[in-house]
């Protein structure tokens, strides 16, 4: 995976997290810089840590599905990309909470990152350094998430949909990108 790949695929993860945190800027009647710091460390650490217990556990079963590894980094790729896109589209309102509390964070946290876990998997059959790759996606969702509490306090909701939708459709090219360059031997 070239370093352009990955920092397309930690831009596309990273837009759940800039999505809450352009929330959480909006909930927030004044921002500080410990609110950007506070989504940023949250929100990155997980998206770090999630890829790489889907690394472990990637590796841990790997020989049994190597035959079919594109396939499964295909569709687990589409899936998240597919749900991402289809929450932008949805009408449904997420309620916005000014709280930054541990709780709170954590909750955040870890739903803004499952899909991470996912991708951690298809590392496992890509034979991605998976240090490295962790380390770079939860350096741009630290950025993303500390920039999206600031730009959620200046523009409101309308970057929020858009930076879903991105997000989604970068994870399904890169998914179809694993499958085509399998298949056809590119």
């Amino acid at each position: 995976m070239s370093l352009v790949e990955l920092f397309l695929l930690a831009v596309g993860l990273s837009m759940d997290a800039f999505a809450v945190s352009v929330c959480k800027g909006l909930s927030t009647p004044r921002v500080r810089a410990k609110h950007m710091l506070l989504c940023g460390a949250y929100f990155g650490g997980f998206q770090a840590l999630m890829p790489l217990i889907g690394y472990l556990l990637g590796v841990r079963f790997q020989s049994m599905i190597e035959r079919i590894d594109h396939w499964v980094a295909f569709v687990l790729l589409a899936i998240i990309g597919i749900n991402m896109i289809r929450e932008a589209l949805g009408s449904e309102e997420e309620q916005m909470d000014a709280s930054f509390g541990f709780k709170t964070m954590l909750l955040l946290a870890v739903a803004t990152s499952i899909d991470a876990l996912a991708v951690g998997v298809t590392f496992a059959f890509l034979n991605v350094q998976i240090v490295p790759a962790v380390c770079f996606i939860g350096v741009v969702t630290f950025i993303l998430s500390m920039l999206g509490v600031r730009l959620g306090s200046v523009f409101g909701t309308k970057w929020k949909q858009r930076a879903e939708l991105a997000g989604g459709a970068i994870l399904v090219l890169i998914g179809l990108k694993i499958l085509i360059e399998h298949l056809f031997g590119l």
